[in-house]
């Protein structure tokens, strides 16, 4: 197989945990500490307008209002996936034989970024060094990543500096601000993308907000309406229910937990230094990349001769299955990140305390040596 349609099949084992999960001990025994926990609070009166043409009238004005409040912008466009705003923004904005340039703190940057250059048969260029970045004649679109899939984020100054360069170069600037457009500002305090300057930004609907998963998208009327018109030949647009979802979360939305998250998170690094792990903080929380929990295995005496993704998820995957605690590399889509993040902005963090959390951390390690020195990997992956 090849290794996404692996990670489709341990996507694929890892929700059938979590059905059984549910069937046997309820939905609200998983804790979901991913930060994409997302959600539909919808009410009956929304229910009732969950039709082809009803539902379009009545909540694109609301979410046009709520968008705008939240991202910035002359308009806002929602969309399925924060992946089909970067598809659609790379097919309707990059000519074959031109040039992307992106920008981002830290890899990985998001698959769909390359991916889709080639799609169109551009060049795709990735700096993570602001010295290094050059955009020449070539290019017709500069991307950066507000806050990477590992909520690695880049600072306000070399924001505006990609901005800066690219626009003496007229070239638009689109933002991917998955998670940024919260942690950004609630944590770091920076201006929306669009307030920074750029011409466009897309976000998810569901990270560190109650929401469906989504995409919203803003920037100026006449950049919006050009990818909107590629989102509805491709199918790429949000039906009501999602829009519906949508407005519901940015109604709610609140950086309050996500800032009392911030102020917790040491407590959280501090007893896992007691226990002698070494995780990275977030600003949310912390995690442990694909090659530091291989490290650690190595050092609890675990047999390993595959790589730092597969340890990684088959971590996550017994976290879920022992613990009830969901991770992303158990869920994630191929090409995601195989970090175990832990977010304590997550709302079902209020499901379990601190020692606990650390506890469950501490004794999966254990676990995965076991499965490492047995040679179980593969019946824990997908069987």
């Amino acid at each position: 197989m090849s290794i996404e349609l692996n990670e489709v099949k341990r996507r694929e084992k890892g929700l059938k945990i979590i059905n059984q999960k549910i069937k046997d001990e309820g939905v609200d025994s998983l804790i979901d500490l991913t930060g994409l926990a997302g959600g539909f609070d919808i009410t009956s009166e929304d229910i009732s307008l969950l039709e082809t043409y009803a539902g379009p009238a009545v909540f694109d004005e609301r979410i046009q209002k709520l968008g705008i409040e939240h991202m910035g912008g002359e308009k806002i466009l929602p969309l399925n996936r924060t992946t089909s705003g970067i598809v659609a923004t790379i097919i309707a904005l990059v000519k074959p034989g031109t040039k992307i340039v992106h920008y981002l703190a830290k890899e990985p940057a998001h698959p769909s970024i390359p991916r889709t250059a080639k799609l169109v048969g551009a060049k795709y260029e990735e700096y993570t060094n602001i010295d290094d970045v050059l955009i020449d004649e070539d290019t017709t679109l500069v991307v950066i990543t507000g806050t990477t899939m590992d909520l690695e984020v880049i600072s306000e100054d070399a924001f505006r500096c990609v901005i800066d360069m690219a626009h003496k170069k007229d070239i638009p600037v689109f933002v991917d601000d998955a998670s940024g457009a919260r942690i950004r500002r609630a944590v770091y305090n920076q201006p929306t993308a669009i307030d920074l300057g750029a011409d466009l930004s897309v976000t998810s609907t569901d990270k560190l907000m109650e929401g469906p998963r989504g995409g919203l998208m803003a920037g100026s009327e006449e950049l919006i309406d050009e990818i909107k018109l590629v989102v509805n030949q491709y199918g790429l647009e949000a039906q009501a229910p999602l829009v519906a979802g949508m407005v519901k979360a940015l109604e709610k939305y609140s950086p309050e937990l996500i800032q009392e998250a911030f102020k917790e998170k040491d407590q959280l690094y501090d007893k896992l230094l007691d226990l002698k792990l070494n995780p990275q903080t977030t600003p949310t929380g912390f995690m442990f990349k694909n090659n530091n929990i291989k490290e650690e295995l190595i050092k609890r005496g675990a047999n390993i001769d595959v790589d730092g993704d597969i340890v990684a998820t088959v971590y996550s995957i017994l976290l879920l299955e022992q613990y009830n605690i969901i991770t992303i590399p158990a869920v994630g889509m191929p090409g995601a990140s195989k970090t175990v993040r832990i977010d304590w902005s997550a709302k079902d963090s209020s499901k379990i305390s601190m020692d606990e959390l650390i506890t469950a951390i501490n004794k999966t390690f254990d676990n995965v040596v076991e499965v490492c020195n047995n040679n179980c990997l593969e019946s824990v992956l997908y069987e």
